[in-house]
């Protein structure tokens, strides 16, 4: 029997389809006699990250307090948040996630043996595709197969895998940068994993280039378009609403003349997040002096990163499922505790805005010199994580929800339990669109959050799905 490899060509870019055939005429033994094979296989894998990463982000994004679905045909029900098995979110996000470690399988004992011309980088860039879908994997799902109808691997299964793979990557790259950001994913494995000792080794040595920034690109000329940035910007309609407190960080992705030829990139690795790391090892230690001396460091980081002002006049919040998103300068509360906060809600009438296109953060040298217990560093420290991350799809993995196996997969592979298929939201998680509640006292100009959830996070650090160095 003929085994066909299903392939795009879009603007030089290939990527695996399953087992559907698109092109009967090439096989396995015709694609990979061509010339170089290796090299299309790694581009197709780069357009493949980019499809893993739009479904991780929008979907992710979703299920957090970060944004509400304010009108798209994106799930209706993530922002309860309502997890099921048989959604078909769930199960297009599990595709993405393993067509990526499928596609790293098969460079690595297909592609790359059978091209003479293939090179370490190349080699290394399949280990990095393949570290990172198994690190997607124990980030976001309560557990998923290793292999085609394979088992259930636990997260913690995913994480040695990914650390695997992500060595193998390092002692083959001759790049400073693409070292640095490997060792800096070794850092967010071991964070998952709870090992304090090892997230803050790697964090800094990565931490060696405070400028580190590893991005993944799309193409909206070749039907590659960053979702995040359709549904934050350029659609006619505001799709997704952020949550009023994080307004001043939206949209984090833009564009100038036609958006077909200007696609921003996603972040996957930047500097920030060694900091990050850091400063939760030595403040979940005790050592807060440290830890909020790291932080002042991050801040200074931060505050260099790229702003641009934009034009955002057309942005009314008008997706129609709420309506009463406030459009003018006023107030905010994290919650009814708080108090009056200015700046984070953006009156874009007034004229450009700032848009920061890798990281930003309202959180000031004052907030940090004031903060003088272990929780109000943790606080303020997981406050600059959803600030500093906001639309890259890391918070869902703060919160420590996680998606389930898909119903899919449970017909398909007998390895599937009972278990796998229910989803990870902790006893703590507000429901009922709680996360992204809030009401506006438009007479007094004032928006208050119904939940400040960094507080609900600090006031449950004990939860075993949050906090990874806190016993």
């Amino acid at each position: 029997m003929k085994k066909y490899i299903s392939i795009i060509i879009a603007g030089g870019m290939l990527a695996l389809h399953g087992c559907s055939v698109l092109n009967p005429n090439v096989t396995e033994p015709v694609y990979l006699d061509n010339p170089n094979p290796a090299k299309s296989w790694v581009t197709g894998m780069r357009r493949q990250l980019a499809l893993t990463m739009n479904q991780v982000v929008v979907s992710t994004e979703l299920v957090s307090d970060n944004y509400f679905n304010n009108r798209t045909l994106s799930s209706k029900v993530f922002d309860i948040p309502q997890i099921d098995y048989f959604d078909l979110d769930v199960n297009n996000l599990q595709v993405q996630v393993q067509r990526l470690r499928e596609m790293s399988e098969y460079g690595l004992t297909k592609v790359l043996p059978a091209d003479a011309s293939s090179t370490a980088s190349d080699s290394a860039e399949v280990y990095f595709s393949g570290a990172f879908a198994h690190l997607l994997s124990g980030e976001l799902f309560v557990g998923l197969p290793g292999a085609a109808k394979g088992a259930v691997l636990t997260p913690a299964q995913h994480y040695n895998i990914a650390l695997d793979q992500l060595n193998k990557a390092i002692g083959l790259s001759k790049d400073a940068a693409e070292i640095a950001a490997y060792t800096l994913l070794k850092a967010r494995v071991y964070y998952a994993l709870g090992d304090a000792a090892n997230a803050a080794l790697y964090a800094k040595t990565a931490l060696n280039n405070t400028a580190l920034l590893r991005q993944v690109k799309y193409d909206g000329v070749n039907n590659v378009p960053n979702d995040m940035q359709t549904y934050l910007y350029s659609s006619t309609n505001n799709e997704f609403a952020p949550l009023p407190r994080l307004d001043f960080l939206d949209p984090k992705y833009y564009h100038t003349g036609l958006p077909a030829t200007d696609q921003k990139p996603v972040t996957i690795v930047k500097a920030e997040e060694g900091f990050l790391i850091l400063a939760e090892t030595q403040i979940s230690a005790g050592n807060l002096d440290d830890g909020r001396n790291t932080l002042l460091q991050l801040l200074s980081v931060v505050n260099g990163r790229p702003v641009v002002l934009i034009d955002d006049k057309k942005e009314t919040r008008n997706g129609g499922n709420r309506t009463d998103y406030p459009l003018t300068a006023v107030k905010v509360k994290f919650d009814a505790a708080d108090s009056l906060r200015s700046n984070y809600v953006l009156n874009r009438q007034a004229g450009n805005i700032k848009a920061y296109t890798v990281s930003g953060t309202m959180v000031t040298v004052n907030d940090l010199q004031t903060a003088t217990t272990q929780d109000r560093l943790l606080y303020v420290l997981y406050r600059m994580r959803q600030e500093i991350f906001i639309a890259e799809g890391r918070r869902m993995t703060d919160l420590g929800i996680k998606f389930p196996v898909s119903q899919t997969e449970q017909l398909n592979n007998p390895n599937v339990k009972d278990t796998d298929i229910k989803a990870q939201i902790p006893a703590f998680i507000p429901l009922n669109r709680g996360m992204d509640d809030f009401t506006y006292d438009k007479a007094n100009g004032v928006v208050t959050m119904k939940y400040d959830m960094n507080a609900v996070l600090v006031n449950n650090k004990h939860a075993k799905e949050i906090f990874p160095f806190i016993n």
